[in-house]
């Protein structure tokens, strides 16, 4: 008897096929919706933990690294952030309203939270992870990870309403849909 694979999935409730299906239609509030609850049930949520005393910053601030890079390579079209990690961080804080305090910090952040967090489960260089105070205290090295979520939750909600309002020709959809071909292909049995 011959088996049937399942529907490879991309989110809990949109299908490769689905999501062609959009794509095929231009359906641009849909594919919109469909990235930001990608987005939120893969990274956003996770690190959303209502209650405060199981909350961990570090944890928290792995999901919003992991996020950015992803989300970075989904406005510039990158197949993956291979060789581009760094790039992704300096062009998200160099572009992001939501992120002004950081501009100018981007390298150190980089290295010293992201990879700090990623590679070695701490962060390194002196600079520390809060879930008080201010988003980004420069002189004392702090990053605030409660409020970094909120931030980047809010710049997801910018680029979806963005593409949402595009022209399907528009410049942000056709790098949406080169990464989406990446991913499709990467997903696809």
């Amino acid at each position: 008897m011959k088996r049937i694979a399942p529907a490879a999935m991309l989110s809990t409730h949109v299908t490769i096929g689905y999501y062609r299906h959009l794509e095929k239609t231009r359906n641009r509030r849909a594919i919109a919706a469909f990235i930001r609850s990608r987005f939120e049930e893969r990274y956003l949520t996770p690190a959303d933990v209502r209650n405060k005393t199981r909350r961990n910053g570090f944890a928290m601030m792995a999901l919003c690294c992991l996020t950015i890079e992803a989300l970075e390579s989904f406005k510039r079209g990158w197949p993956n952030t291979r060789q581009r990690s760094e790039q992704a961080f300096c062009s998200f804080f160099d572009t992001s309203r939501r992120f002004a305090d950081l501009r100018g910090h981007a390298p150190d952040f980089y290295k010293h939270v992201r990879c700090g967090i990623l590679h070695q489960a701490e962060t390194t260089g002196g600079w520390r992870i809060l879930r008080s105070g201010p988003l980004f205290d420069r002189d004392r090295k702090t990053v605030n990870a409660a409020r970094f979520l909120r931030r980047l939750r809010l710049d997801l909600q910018d680029y979806c309403r963005d593409l949402s309002a595009a022209h399907w020709d528009s410049e942000g959809w056709r790098a949406f849909r080169k990464k989406m071909a990446s991913v499709a292909a990467n997903t696809d049995p």
